[in-house]
């Protein structure tokens, strides 16, 4: 995306200050309530103005303290999306749709309204009023809105947040469709590590209104589980499942899984929680289990009590949770050969 940042902010009692750069086309910004994302995502669509410093995208300066550059949030190309949609309440689906993509120089017009209509299912309700949207609906006409202004760059602050779990996962395949399919850059703004690793590649970790660090998304869910934050979830993107009795199997890698619950589409991504997955050193003669994976270890993490098992099993790859003590008693180490096992109750279905 060519983002240029070096800027502060004093807001009240509360200071910002941070400076980096980013290519990567989805980045997210995470970290707690008041730690400066929102405040950021502010300065960056011109909604608020830093004190000091400057602002570059794409090779444009929208802000340059020291020589009187500060480029008005209607010039800058820059879409966001909101926690709340924010729609027109006076105009159908259709009109809140077309309203930026109007305003928009036809030179630059990359978007055909008709595609990402379809990409976003969006075409049944065209004419509806926007009061008569699920929550759901809402926020696929809020981005939709946003992509056909054709920005440089979106900035999606916590559009998931205050949608129930249901819709939330709903809403995540469609947000991925259309970053994909037209490209464009984005900056996802959360707390939420899930919805981080769903939607983005690399993470800026604020603060206290400071860039704490920068890292792969994988990096900073393995590094949650290190230092407390939780346990680590394995995503597992699965096929359209066969029947296996009473229970449903999916094809992944070399393997088969065995599961309790039933995928509707033809992906479907499930969590797998690194807890949930036990090890053993052979295969055991007989457990409840469904699943057992015969794997080789690739590598440890973590901390304390806390130790992840990096597993490469039949083409895919794992991580268990487990605690030093195990590793002693089962020799973990890199290159050793152990088996998984986990039960078919222990997936949940998110998409």
């Amino acid at each position: 995306m060519d983002l240029e940042v070096a800027i502060e902010k004093q807001h009240g009692s509360f200071h910002f200050s941070s400076a980096f750069s980013l290519s990567a086309r989805r980045c997210g910004v995470f970290g707690p309530s008041g730690s400066g994302k929102s405040t950021l995502m502010h300065m960056l669509a011109g909604l608020l103005s830093p004190d000091r410093g400057t602002i570059r995208l794409a090779g444009q300066t929208l802000f340059d303290a020291d020589a009187g550059i500060n480029i008005p949030a209607e010039q800058r190309r820059v879409g966001v999306v909101f926690q709340h949609s924010h729609l027109f309440p006076h105009m159908d689906v259709q009109r809140n749709l077309l309203y930026g993509w109007r305003r928009t120089a036809v030179a630059e017009r990359r978007i055909a309204p008709e595609a990402l209509i379809d990409v976003l299912n969006l075409g049944h309700l065209l004419h509806r009023g926007v009061a008569r949207l699920s929550g759901g609906e809402r926020q696929r006409v809020a981005l939709g809105r946003t992509v056909l202004a054709c920005p440089r760059l979106i900035l999606l602050d916590e559009p998931l947040t205050g949608l129930d779990e249901e819709l939330k996962y709903q809403i995540i395949p469609y947000l991925k469709k259309v970053f994909g399919e037209f490209d464009i850059p984005l900056l996802f703004i959360s707390h939420s590590l899930r919805e981080m690793r769903l939607m983005t590649d690399e993470v800026l970790v604020f603060r206290e209104g400071a860039l704490q660090g920068r890292m792969a998304t994988e990096e900073l869910a393995r590094s949650s589980m290190a230092l407390g934050g939780g346990g680590y979830a394995n995503m597992l993107n699965l096929g359209r499942p066969r029947l296996a009795g009473d229970l449903w199997g999916y094809r992944w890698g070399e393997s088969e899984l065995i599961l309790s619950e039933q995928g509707e589409n033809d992906e479907n991504l499930f969590e797998l929680d690194a807890r949930d997955i036990m090890l053993f050193k052979r295969h055991p003669e007989a457990t409840s289990a469904r699943n057992l994976l015969a794997c080789r270890v690739t590598g440890l993490f973590g901390v304390n009590n806390r130790v992840g098992v990096e597993l490469f099993c039949g083409g895919n790859r794992l991580v268990a949770q487990i605690v030093p003590e195990s590793v002693r008693e089962l020799g973990i180490e890199e290159g050793a050969e152990v088996v998984a096992v986990i039960k078919a109750s222990s997936f949940r279905r998110l998409v």
